[in-house]
């Protein structure tokens, strides 16, 4: 299929109306153009980036026996909704299903180039989080356990060496060896799912800890007001916290609150869906425990009293960081894009300039709302779905 082409739109950051060439899967130039009727509403921007997607389309990355052609449908699904990168989100689990999960992820890599165009690494949530109610959220708490390098091992070998990025909980028992050894093999490493104290954030913070998982969520209900693991994440100017901006799991003004500490390049955005994204509300099962799915997008576990995962898209972050915190189109697509490459190490795509890939996205804003028209991959033109 042709890897070349063009596309016109306006550019997402200064508005002004713009064409892109690209020829083998690369941005050659960006160049103004004049103003046209049809450009008026269609917006140009890179590909969304989402360093946390759990599962999509009924289809749960978690599960050893979502074979390779669901996989690419929940592909497919993932980049009509405007995401062309993305790491696959693998939760707590027992050790042999996790060897089985991470197999799969890696077979379905080498069957289909088209998945692998759109996964930048695995990101592994858990086991090594922490214990303690509230903090684990709604993992399954018999398979939580501390970090073994041995056994993490064996998952880096299952998964091919995919595995990018690793949550981890600071105050568990042999993390910090753990996050160092992590970084010694270039593994993005996130403070998430903890109740670490400030001392420990900041420890695990200088040995290269650099992203903090959706922060503010992963966290008991009730907290101390002054001593908590959100504040030190929040202070500390080594850690780019990622924050769901569906609505459901920050308030509006903790959204504001958080963009404003950390400034418009050292926060991104991420999805955190699971499979069902796309489903209908209704009860259904979850890692062995009943959860409700509302018709606005709320997935909660009521027996534990918390959310469970979100079913909302990443371009439906977009607009509401715009809408919850005044930002402009630009700054909101950057939490989105440019922001995500940048802290997940992605250096090929993230942006429109020239030798980026060409992994594209055309659109349309109406009452914050992301409109996808067309999505390019790696200088393919995605069929999008309805």
């Amino acid at each position: 299929m042709e890897r070349s082409g063009e596309v016109s739109g306006l550019h997402y950051e200064t508005g002004k109306p713009v064409r892109i060439n690209f020829s083998g899967g690369r941005i050659d130039s960006l160049t103004e153009i004049q103003m046209s009727e049809e450009l008026e509403d269609i917006f140009i921007a890179p590909g969304l980036i989402d360093n946390q997607i759990n599962g999509y389309n009924g289809v749960d990355f978690s599960d050893p026996s979502a074979g390779a052609e669901r996989i690419r449908m929940a592909v497919d699904a993932i980049r009509s909704d405007g995401v062309t990168t993305f790491f696959p989100t693998i939760i707590t689990g027992s050790h042999d299903n996790l060897i089985k999960v991470f197999r799969n992820l890696a077979r379905a890599l080498r069957y289909d180039e088209e998945i692998s165009n759109s996964v930048a690494g695995f990101h592994l949530e858990g086991p090594y989080i922490s214990p303690e109610a509230g903090y684990y959220g709604c993992h399954p708490s018999e398979f939580i356990r501390k970090p073994s390098w041995d056994e993490f091992m064996q998952y880096q070998d299952a998964a091919g060496g995919n595995i990018r990025q690793v949550t981890v909980s600071p105050e568990v028992g042999g993390a910090m060896d753990f996050i160092s050894r992590c970084v010694r093999q270039e593994i993005i490493v996130s403070i998430g799912h903890t109740n670490a104290s400030a001392s420990q954030i900041m420890e695990a913070a200088d040995r290269g800890a650099r992203l903090s998982t959706h922060l503010g969520n992963g966290c008991a209900n009730l907290i101390d007001r002054h001593r908590n693991p959100i504040w030190p994440q929040l202070a500390s100017d080594l850690l780019t916290p990622s924050i769901i901006a569906d609505g459901h799991h920050l308030l509006p003004e903790e959204v504001k609150v958080f963009c404003k500490v950390k400034g418009p390049r050292n926060i991104i955005l991420t999805s955190d869906v699971t499979h069902f994204i796309g489903m209908a509300p209704g009860n259904y099962v979850f890692m062995g425990s009943d959860i409700v799915l509302s018709a606005d997008g709320l997935i909660k576990n009521p027996a534990l009293n918390c959310l469970a995962g979100a079913s909302l898209s990443l371009r439906t972050g977009v607009g509401n960081v715009m809408k919850f915190t005044g930002c402009s189109l630009g700054e909101a697509v950057d939490l989105a894009t440019k922001n995500v490459s940048t802290a997940c190490r992605i250096t090929d795509r993230g942006s429109l300039e020239p030798g980026k890939r060409a992994d594209l996205l055309l659109f349309n804003m109406d009452d914050y709302r992301m409109s996808i028209k067309k999505v390019i991959v790696n200088g393919r033109e995605q069929a999008l779905q309805s």
